[in-house]
């Protein structure tokens, strides 16, 4: 891989590590249901799961340097290899106890690596459009992993494919994964250039910017996780769709919303941040709002689509800045504790869902519309607090 640019070596792991991810994770909840598990307690495993992981997280930013991030990532990724076995085995065994535990140690290991990677990309490049890059490696291949699930799901081949047997195909492209990283020659020669003195929270208690961002981040995966926490499920139980239906719903809309990330990264991005951020959020805070008071099916369709078409445009605006604004020696830790506070929201965002979804689908919307009016609020301010700082330097 030496003639392949260091980030892009990154980035093709990344692609084939997001179709494993993304075949996986769109039939998980269906296959936790399969196993015997409802809607509260799949919602309760991966919560407890997420908030696992943000201790790991926590552990990784304090005792992984930058050198040797490349090790760690490999190591997360044999890891949750076995892990999947494991669970390709348990399948229908009725071992609830195991399944939990595994379903746990798979939720961490997948935001330990996803959250390493941009931290090893900007040891070799750092500006807004790698990290869009970077989220739209991700937000793509994880729809050509639903689209591989699409496929085949369903089919007969002798056996019957079902969501074991797309466990196992996700498992085929981790290995592929596996296999690019243990090849690569990027990161290498990583000298660590983390700060051991100044702590991570002192850092960004110094920037106004840096704070306000970090509560946004919160409320922001809060108020997603809140609405769409539960997918497949509120997809098959509550608007009646099969697997495969669902599947080729999520998959064509996320299609979707990766070519309206990538226009709106080149061509779509208004001169003015207010409009850039009310397209992205205040439309969707309308369109939630208007499903809780309708309860209309139609309606909250409506409101899902647009959420995911719009999920993966702006990355830049709603997050590039504020992440490429701090040094390089403190990047690492930085995105670990972003993802430690995103992980938090994104945790309470799925308990809170998973209560509403047994109380009734428009209480799931109405409760997300709710935080979006601070989420909104806290985007413009970031933006205003931006302006003033360009304008004072």
């Amino acid at each position: 891989m030496k003639k392949i640019k260091s980030e892009n070596q990154i980035l093709i792991m990344l692609a084939f590590f997001s179709i494993s991810m993304g075949l996986w994770e769109n039939f998980r909840q269906l296959w936790l249901q399969d196993n015997g598990f409802s809607a509260t307690d799949i919602s309760n495993i991966i919560s407890i799961g997420t908030l696992i992981s943000v201790l790991g997280i926590m552990f990784a930013g304090k005792y992984i340097k930058l050198n040797k991030l490349k090790f760690f990532v490999s190591c997360s990724l044999v890891i949750k290899f076995f892990n999947l076995v494991l669970l390709l085995k348990l399948n229908n065994l009725g071992n609830s106890n195991l399944i939990n535990l595994s379903i746990i140690i798979d939720v961490l290991t997948g935001y330990l690596i996803t959250t390493s990677i941009y931290p090893l990309i900007t040891t070799i490049v750092k500006n807004n459009t790698i990290y869009s890059k970077r989220k739209l490696t991700e937000y793509l291949f994880k729809d050509v992993g639903i689209l591989v699930g699409g496929l085949i799901i369903g089919k007969n081949i002798g056996i019957l494919i079902d969501y074991n047997f797309c466990l196992f195909i996700s498992i085929i492209f981790l290995v592929i994964s596996m296999m690019v990283i243990f090849n690569m020659t990027a990161c290498k020669n990583i000298e660590n250039k983390q700060s051991e003195k100044t702590s991570i929270i002192k850092y960004i208690l110094k920037s106004k910017l840096q704070v306000i961002y970090i509560i946004y981040s919160f409320i922001g995966a809060m108020a997603m996780s809140t609405a769409l926490g539960l997918k497949m499920l509120t997809l098959t139980n509550y608007f009646h769709f099969t697997d495969n239906q669902a599947t080729n719903y999520l998959l064509i809309v996320g299609l979707l919303a990766d070519g309206i990330g990538i226009l709106a990264l080149k061509y779509l991005t208004p001169k003015n941040d207010y409009i850039t951020i009310t397209i992205k959020f205040g439309i969707r805070f309308i369109a939630y709002l208007i499903a809780f008071l309708s309860d209309n099916i139609i309606i909250t369709l409506i409101a899902i689509t647009w959420s995911i078409l719009i999920s993966t445009a702006y990355e830049n605006i709603c997050d590039g800045y504020y992440i490429n604004e701090v040094e390089n020696k403190y990047q690492l830790t930085f995105t670990n504790f972003r993802y430690v506070i995103r992980y938090l929201g994104e945790a309470a965002g799925i308990f809170l869902c998973g209560i509403m979804y047994e109380i009734g689908l428009r209480y799931m919307f109405g409760l997300s519309a709710f935080f979006m009016i601070f989420q909104i609020g806290l985007a413009y301010y970031l933006i205003y607090l931006r302006k003033v700082k360009k304008y004072s330097e």
